[in-house]
């Protein structure tokens, strides 16, 4: 096993194996991941656009500015001088262009169960940069808070997670809330219809929808806000509720960003498993 050495020789190889690592990364949740690790001198390149409050520091002139998640700045990466490129699907349609300028890692999180391809992923960077005992200890942590968060909700009051979206919502089943913390889905009425546009499918959900599906709490992912167009407006949307007759529904506002572009991370998935035990609870249901 990688663990079996001594710690003077797991420093020795951390140092060596590290050192030489210059990330550029699109994805914010494995840049917050490096960052817990305290692999935050690696980090040559991020899309500072779309940095969340905490991350901001890599918005620093150390930092590398590489373009937007659809939008990567080729010339702007290569002049960073990664040796790895850590990317989602967000910028799969630059693969080959990326590839051309250094190795390229997928931290897309695969597959149906969300906390076993997050551990994996944690896993993967952390194995490249020779941290497994630093990503041991942090990962035993996360799931120990999650566990105590999961039996806390176990009798959450009944919970819609919708995005919003230009004054539109839509069903968000996001998997924080319902696979990690195992807050239970609720069931869609017959009136409400999926659209599928492209490879993807929407569920548009109204203040009537809403009402007929009659939450006790509605978290709110607002991304407008996350990438900079007209904020929901949490007031306005919870007198729109009332008065379409959704008289139970507590309207609460997840952090845009948090829950729009870096989640994945370490830290990103510590602070939204904290802000849903925070808002379930805190309602007084």
């Amino acid at each position: 096993m990688k663990f079996a050495i001594t710690t003077t020789a797991m420093l020795l190889v951390t140092a060596t194996a590290s050192a030489d690592q210059r990330i550029a990364t699109f994805d914010l949740g494995s840049l917050d991941t490096l960052d817990a690790l305290g692999l935050n001198e690696q980090v040559v390149g991020v899309p500072k656009a779309s940095l969340p409050d905490y991350l901001e520091q890599y918005a620093a002139d150390n930092v590398t500015n590489i373009g937007g998640l659809r939008s990567p700045d080729m010339d702007a990466i290569s002049e960073s001088e990664p040796n790895l490129i850590l990317y989602t699907g967000r910028q799969g349609e630059w693969e080959e262009e990326l590839g051309e300028i250094a190795p390229l890692l997928n931290t897309s999180l695969q597959g149906d169960e969300y906390l076993a391809a997050f551990d994996a992923n944690v896993r993967e960077l952390a194995s490249r940069l020779a941290v497994e005992s630093k990503a041991e200890e942090a990962l035993a942590t996360l799931h120990a808070d999650i566990e105590t968060q999961r039996e806390a909700l176990s009798n959450a009051p009944r919970t819609l997670v919708v995005t919003h979206n230009g004054g539109n919502l839509m069903l968000n089943q996001h998997p924080v809330v319902h696979d990690v913390l195992g807050v239970a889905t609720v069931e869609m009425p017959a009136s409400v219809t999926s659209e599928t546009r492209g490879t993807r499918t929407f569920t548009p959900l109204s203040p009537e929808a809403i009402s007929e599906i009659d939450p006790e709490v509605l978290l709110v992912v607002d991304r407008s806000a996350a990438i900079g167009d007209e904020p929901a407006d949490a007031d306005a949307l919870a007198k729109t509720l009332l008065d379409a007759g959704a008289e139970k529904a507590q309207v609460v506002m997840l952090t845009p960003a948090l829950w729009y572009l870096s989640g994945g991370g370490l830290q990103s998935l510590a602070l939204q498993v904290e802000e849903v035990a925070a808002a379930l609870n805190s309602t007084g249901i």
